[in-house]
């Protein structure tokens, strides 16, 4: 009885020795069809950030559009010919701005040039200071602390004033928006 027990369990042994040997192994099925399957993945991944994402990300930055504002309209060149920058630069110092959802704990401290093409527009800036200052703090003061700490904003941030003042001083035409002092505290 003896031996037919020990016979018994060395089958059952072998058994089960030989099922998980058939376990162990990789699975040669799973590695013919997840890999292809994972290739032609990345391919249609590349294929749609080339051909259709970065398009249309290239578009709206070379075509001005402003995003956040409703009618998302692309800001119009002027055609007028070149332009001399920085011969008429009107400095707006040391404007303190909240931004938006920070309760007055922390500050935006920041001087504005606006470069403009004229001696005249120089001059209607310079009369109508509190209007530019007003219009400039109501757009910064409406961004949030992670808009402003972005470097990349900043040109829609240049874009949001510039259309603000097109708004309020509608006789001036700004070039360009220079910061020349922008600490976030």
């Amino acid at each position: 009885m003896d031996q037919t027990r020990e016979e018994k369990s060395v089958a059952k042994l072998e058994d089960s020795v030989l099922e998980t040997e058939g376990k162990k192994g990789f699975s040669l099925k799973i590695l013919l069809i997840g890999l292809p399957i994972f290739v032609i993945q990345l391919i249609a991944v590349y294929f749609v950030t080339t051909n259709i994402l970065l398009p249309r990300i290239q578009i709206n930055s070379v075509a001005g559009v402003v995003p956040g504002t409703k009618e998302n309209k692309p800001v119009a060149a002027d055609a007028s010919g070149p332009k001399e920058l920085g011969k008429f630069v009107y400095i707006v110092e040391d404007l303190i701005i909240n931004p938006a959802n920070t309760d007055g704990k922390r500050l935006l401290l920041s001087t504005l040039g606006f470069d403009v093409p004229t001696e005249q527009d120089q001059q209607e800036l310079k009369s109508k200071e509190v209007v530019l200052k007003d219009a400039v703090i109501s757009v910064m003061s409406s961004k949030e602390l992670s808009q402003l700490g972005n470097m990349a904003y900043r040109d829609t941030l240049r874009l949001e004033i510039s259309n603000k003042l097109k708004q309020v001083i509608p006789k001036v035409k700004i070039n360009t928006i220079y910061f020349s002092k922008y600490i976030l505290q």
